[in-house]
């Protein structure tokens, strides 16, 4: 038996505890029955469902119900189109060969290290150009955009793929739509399973875009947008365990696609389509 490295597994226990105090912290403040920003105790005096209940409840303020149902609007939509475009674009740049492939994975490289919000700017004024700030239509646009710089993890599983396959099916007499349906999809579930997951979660949990884009216009929120703006200066001591409360509610979705696709997650990430 291998012997226990005891001051080791201390420290491992102290890091996971101080990674899971602010999550209980959390659960704890939404159910905490008193008001009120910050308090002198972690256990609260008094619990209560009361929190959960109003962000149920209709009010012209904060509709939480509405912010809810536009973010999954977008993010839906977002991951549908996301995915295709970055499966399509890192098989593509995967398998196929044309003049100024290198040149443009060497672009894509350099623009990926380039902060998404650099251009924050310039996109706003475009949109404003079109008339298109302030809806869902924009975000969907923004988030979806962004999706064809980053097939670089795709194109990593999809290289691993033998491409005597490929040559094998073209040698049956399958063209390349084929090869792509019938043989290299049914293999890199994990991959697509890894990229729905991510297009998914940027327009769950972006602000900064977000809150540039709408604005003001409180019924077209996004879930980020519509918890920050709970606790500005003036509401901040009424409504900061109801903003908990919302803010342990639009985590739950994004933790249980984790548990059922942890497996697929893993395998997307590491890459390996194909194992011996």
């Amino acid at each position: 038996m291998k012997k226990l490295n005891l001051p080791l597994n201390i420290f491992l226990a102290i890091l996971i505890l101080l990674w899971l105090f602010p999550v209980f912290w959390l659960i704890l403040t939404a159910f905490r029955g008193e008001a009120g920003q910050f308090v002198s105790y972690i256990f609260p005096k008094q619990y209560t469902l009361d929190n959960f209940s109003y962000l149920f409840k209709p009010n012209p303020d904060f509709p939480f119900l509405k912010w809810v149902n536009n973010t999954l609007i977008v993010s839906i939509i977002s991951c549908i189109l996301s995915t295709f475009i970055t499966i399509s674009m890192a098989y593509v740049m995967s398998r196929l060969r044309f003049k100024f492939k290198n040149t443009y994975l060497k672009i894509a490289l350099v623009l990926n290290m380039f902060p998404a919000f650099m251009s924050m700017i310039a996109v706003y004024y475009i949109l404003k150009a079109v008339n298109m700030t302030q809806t869902l239509t924009a975000l969907i646009l923004v988030y979806t955009a962004t999706s064809a710089l980053t097939f670089y993890i795709a194109k990593g599983f999809f290289d691993t793929i033998p491409i005597s396959l490929d040559e094998s099916a073209m040698i049956d007499g399958a063209t390349k739509a084929q090869i792509f349906m019938k043989i290299t999809l049914p293999m890199s579930q994990p991959i697509i399973v890894y990229t729905s997951l991510m297009a998914f979660m940027t327009p769950w949990m972006d602000f900064i875009f977000a809150k540039v884009i709408m604005g003001d216009n409180v019924d077209k929120y996004t879930v980020a947008i519509g918890l920050f703006s709970m606790i500005n200066k003036v509401t901040a001591q009424e409504m900061y365990t109801k903003f908990a409360a919302g803010s342990l509610l639009i985590a739950i979705p994004i933790t249980i696609l984790f548990m059922f696709l942890q497996k697929y997650y893993v395998e997307g990430i590491t890459g390996g389509a194909v194992k011996g």
